[in-house]
């Protein structure tokens, strides 16, 4: 263990006593979330990513350790273990440097090798590695002729021979080392199209013949050119220039110019042809794949962080709307604790189904007093937003994502919540509960569903649910959870419970009443000393009769809080309120065996905003009245969007019209980009330029470049975030359109001559 301490400290730049804590707390059953908020002192205030790198490496040294043991296991019961062996396997650094040592004494299937060596051939080979001055193979040969063992001439001895040195080759670590080392420095990426297959794969034409070294291809790249060879697509091969490795083999292996070295050289040819270079291959596509995958997972990670810990509204009165043509507008009625509470329909598809439209929705929202409108943004979503806009109501409306609501709605957590409500239905209640907090309605999605990834279908599905998995419980437990009011789902992201221990919270509080304390979990069935400890601090009772149980100061510190107030001779709640007291503690004083300086800092600024909601507060953002569908797009425009989603090429931006665009790294600012991620977020307010747009691959090309953004055309409305700059994933196309009766969008004028479109004149068209 202590190795594995100072491995990863050198690794990470911290000190072996902080990886011995970390590996320590993890090992006794504590989570990421609680290891990082309430034993600072333990690890020294490590970081959450901190934390999670130890955790991960550790894992590897420790899958190491174990592959590591198994192979002086099997080598020690087959006799063949020695002392100089099993000191390299004892020290070999890496999984692919222990594996290149167990090669030659792995069970393997039968080889031509083996062959060669049944027919009394391995003499021979010995003697042409030997490569002697003077040295006759072919003289040689002759002597290993043996018709009886299958050898009926002096070149099939000699060929023979060669397999057993390509073998012998072949399985040398330090030589696999080298070849490893040469791939990875100079091997390309070599990208062909499959003949008849130029017309289906065009969207894989970038690749139709690509090349790129491996050091510097993008991990999107990557990934797309797999996708493309496991389509049939492309053919894909990943290899240095044949004649540097031949000479790297060469160079390791060839000692004089005799006849020997001819033999060797010709085994030599066949070794990297037939087996180190495949194997080679075979490894490079692995290390690049894994590489890739892991900044997809990243990408998606950074994005799925910021669409959790979007802003919320709040509690407010809601209705929401889950738009639509034929099939109508569902509309679902919220109280402010995001409980449902009725449901109706209506239609948008003609000027009187629009003027009844309106009436009830007036009536809906006076009657229910309803403070704020969310509208999906997937079919007829603009064209409902459109109408509302038109009614003056008082209550804002505000746009929604619909990514994987559909999935929400059939799920079993929803048919449990709402048995007898139609799938739309419970649709529109998933919409207006977004906006209301999108934690607490996304945790109960798959995250794949909401559509912040890259290429997330062709990365490790395991890699991935890990990944999600964290960031999911670093978000919930960084926000912390209301007990009172939660559901499964966010409780099972809690710090310390899972599906059972948080379903049996919610049927004790249905059960019993609201909590009234947190100490009351402790009677939850299950619910044992160490799922308190981990989950305690992260869950908020508001109004409890201890206002620290609605802090993130755990129930284990309660007594600091408590002697400071007694020092103080005052209450914990005079504490809560006025600044003036806090001032007055000296954190240093309070500092023992229980508790660092770490831990009284934080419950000194957590006292200072008791359970605050560390999300940014929430702005509404409005899309342009003008432009509602690709059709209305001309190059030039100047519009206000969202961030939908980062991925390492660039930013696909929501501008309103059902078909997110790409702003492409290079045109994301002024300045070099290296990484969308520093400039941008997800759900981040931009102001882009249209470039182009593709009706045909409905695609469209924005930009944030200051010398990309034209003067705004006189009459042109731009809506909120036009003035903001740049500084302020092909991912998944905003949801289908559905299209109208006779292609004709309900409100709208028809687009189809070029001077009934506004923009057309503003900008100089006919």
């Amino acid at each position: 263990m202590y190795e594995y301490e100072k491995i990863i400290a050198g690794e990470l730049n911290i000190s072996p006593s902080q990886v011995k804590a970390v590996a320590e707390l993890l090992d006794g059953g504590a989570t990421i979330p609680f290891i990082a908020r309430y034993r600072k002192e333990a690890h020294g205030s490590l970081d959450e990513v901190a934390i999670i790198a130890v955790s991960a490496r550790l894992g590897q040294l420790r899958e190491l350790g174990e592959r590591r043991e198994a192979i002086l296991k099997s080598l020690r019961e087959r006799g063949i273990l020695n002392p100089d062996l099993e000191g390299e396997i004892a020290q070999a650094p890496t999984l692919s440097r222990l594996e290149d040592l167990y090669l030659p004494y792995r069970p393997k299937k039968r080889t031509r090798a083996m062959a060669a060596r049944e027919k009394g051939l391995e003499d021979l080979a010995r003697l042409i590695m030997g490569q002697a001055p003077g040295f006759d193979p072919e003289g040689a040969a002759q002597a290993f002729i043996n018709p009886e063992l299958g050898v009926n001439s002096r070149e099939e001895a000699l060929s023979g021979a060669r397999d057993i040195v390509a073998e012998l080759v072949n399985e040398d670590a330090d030589t696999r080392a080298a070849m490893r080392r040469l791939f990875s420095g100079q091997a390309s990426f070599i990208s062909k199209v499959v003949e008849g297959r130029e017309e289906d794969g065009a969207k894989y034409r970038d690749y139709f013949d690509w090349s790129e070294a491996v050091s510097a291809a993008a991990g999107h790249r990557i990934l797309a050119m797999r996708r493309g060879e496991k389509e049939e697509v492309l053919h894909l091969r990943v290899m240095p220039e044949p004649e540097a490795a031949l000479a790297l083999l060469r160079a390791r292996h060839i000692i004089n110019d005799s006849q020997g070295a001819r033999q060797m050289e010709a085994a030599l040819e066949d070794c990297y042809k037939r087996l180190l270079g495949p194997a080679m291959e075979t490894e490079i596509r692995l290390s690049t794949r894994v590489r890739a995958e892991s900044e997809a997972i990243e990408v998606f990670s950074r994005n799925l962080r910021e669409l959790l810990l979007a802003a919320p509204l709040g509690g407010k009165r809601v209705l929401a709307l889950d738009p639509g043509y034929r099939s109508g507008c569902k509309l679902a009625l919220l109280n402010a604790q995001g409980d449902f509470l009725a449901h109706d329909l209506i239609y948008i598809m003609s000027d009187r189904q629009r003027e009844e439209a309106g009436a009830k929705i007036r009536a809906l929202c006076e009657k229910f007093q309803v403070e704020a409108i969310a509208v999906g943004n997937g079919t007829a979503g603009r064209e409902t937003e459109a109408l509302l806009r038109t009614l003056d109501l008082a209550a804002p409306v505000v746009m929604v994502s619909e990514n994987g609501a559909s999935v929400y709605s059939a799920s079993e957590a929803a048919r449990q919540e709402f048995p007898d409500l139609d799938l739309t239905v419970r649709g529109a209640v998933s919409i207006g509960r977004r906006l209301m907090d999108p934690l607490a309605e996304l945790v109960k999605i798959d995250p794949k569903s909401i559509g912040v990834g890259q290429y997330q279908h062709d990365v490790d599905q395991k890699a991935l649910r890990d990944s999600l998995q964290l960031t999911v419980e670093s978000c919930v437990n960084q926000v912390g959870v209301e007990i009172n009011t939660a559901s499964v789902q966010i409780l099972s992201y809690i710090s310390g419970l899972n599906n059972s221990l948080a379903a049996n919270i919610v049927a004790f509080r249905e059960s019993n009443g609201p909590f009234l304390s947190r100490a009351q979990l402790k009677k939850v069935p299950r619910l044992g000393p160490k799922a308190f400890e981990q989950a305690a601090g992260f869950l908020r009772i508001r109004g409890a009769a201890n206002p620290l149980d609605a802090s993130a100061v755990h129930p284990e510190s309660y007594f600091l809080v408590e002697a400071m107030a007694q020092d103080l001779g005052c209450r914990v709640e005079d504490l809560l309120n006025r600044s003036d007291l806090r001032e007055r503690i000296n954190p240093g004083h309070y500092v023992d065996g229980k508790a660092g300086l770490p831990t009284i800092n934080d419950i000194l600024r957590e006292l200072a905003k008791p359970g605050r909601d560390p999300r940014l507060e929430f702005k509404l953002f409005s899309f342009s009245d003008m432009v509602k569908s690709m059709e209305d797009l001309i190059p030039g425009m100047r519009l206000p969007g969202l961030v939908t989603n980062i991925t390492n090429f660039g930013a696909f931006v929501d501008i309103g019209v059902h078909q997110d665009g790409l702003v492409h790294i290079s045109k994301l600012s002024g300045r070099y980009v290296d990484d969308p991620h520093k400039l941008l977020k997800v759900g981040q307010e931009v102001t882009v330029t249209v470039l182009e747009v593709d009706h045909q691959r409905r695609r469209i090309s924005l930009s944030m470049r200051p010398d990309d953004a034209p003067e705004a055309p006189a009459g042109f409305k731009q809506g909120p975030g036009a003035e903001e700059t740049a500084e302020e994933g092909r991912g998944k196309p905003r949801p289908r359109r559905e299209k109208p009766p006779e292609g004709k969008a309900p409100g709208r004028a028809n687009m189809s001559k070029p001077f009934n479109n506004p923009f057309a004149r503003l900008l100089g068209g006919e």
